[in-house]
């Protein structure tokens, strides 16, 4: 038997909301009981897409990324509900029983993530199934088709590990919350340093090699080369870390250390 998990691969999603679109179009007016009854042609979406803009001018980052139901092993939503309304499938995925959990308004409110919707019409709550209609049939589910970066892969935990096993180990979304949720997370923005190096006389300096290094681990996180405009970035940091910057050229080397609390920006840096 399958062990669904998602993994959403952040660098790939490009803000193109096919994700909502095509999930829109599953399911409104559908009804696929006993997984869900029809979601109402507005006012809800099973998938939504968070922006974060980082940093300050003019150093700025965009990251977006789709946040649906995340199939907790730990859910809160099924200890809200009473009398079987909310259930895992030996599969992992969770289903909101369409009838079951009729007038029970507690099951959305009690979702961290908010990805839970209440129907009003219907009077009950509904999210994201996974497409477990599809699933079953051996489909795969619309948001994870739609997605033309293929940001989006939803399958069976072993095989999807497998294929990302060189990406890092993906993170669940909102750790804090403890939930043990399926859809896990490459690429979740972090924390940044970014610069601009200069040479002696001013002028970009292009191509240095530019090593951050982890003081409190020390070990080297990532070695990146600065661009033609002499800038630099250097993500995936944690907040409130020590960190080494050494810049590299023509035989010259500068070092400048920060702890950065947030996106740090060091500005010129000049290797004389």
């Amino acid at each position: 038997m399958a062990d669904y998990i998602a993994i959403i691969d952040v660098t790939k999603c490009v803000d193109c909301r096919c994700c909502v679109i095509s999930c829109k179009d599953e399911f409104s007016i559908n009804d696929y009981s006993p997984y869900s009854a029809a979601m109402p042609l507005v006012g809800q979406k099973w998938v939504h897409v968070e922006n974060l803009e980082r940093g300050s001018f003019p150093k700025v980052k965009f990251s977006s990324y789709p946040v649906m139901c995340m199939h907790c092993d730990n859910a809160p939503c099924m200890s809200a509900a009473t009398g079987g309304a909310v259930y895992k499938r030996p599969d992992g995925i969770v289903i909101i029983d369409p009838v079951k959990s009729k007038g029970q308004k507690q099951i959305a409110d009690a979702c961290p993530y908010g990805v839970i919707s209440w129907n009003a019409d219907l009077q009950i709550p509904q999210k994201c199934t996974f497409c477990a209609h599809r699933l079953d049939e051996g489909q795969s589910p619309r948001c994870m088709l739609s997605c033309p970066g293929g940001a989006i892969n939803i399958g069976d935990r072993t095989a999807l590990m497998e294929d990302f096993q060189n990406y890092g180990p993906p993170a669940p979304y909102r750790p804090e919350y403890k939930t043990q949720n399926r859809v896990l997370y490459i690429g979740l923005p972090k924390t940044f340093i970014t610069g601009s190096l200069v040479d002696s006389k001013g002028e970009c300096l292009a191509g240095a090699s530019v090593t951050c290094t982890d003081t409190n681990a020390k070990k080297i996180v990532t070695i990146v080369a600065s661009d033609a405009f002499g800038d630099f970035w250097v993500d995936g940091l944690v907040a409130n870390g020590s960190y080494d910057i050494t810049v590299a050229a023509a035989g010259k080397t500068k070092t400048v250390s920060v702890s950065p609390k947030t996106d740090t920006n060091l500005g010129d840096i000049q290797l004389s």
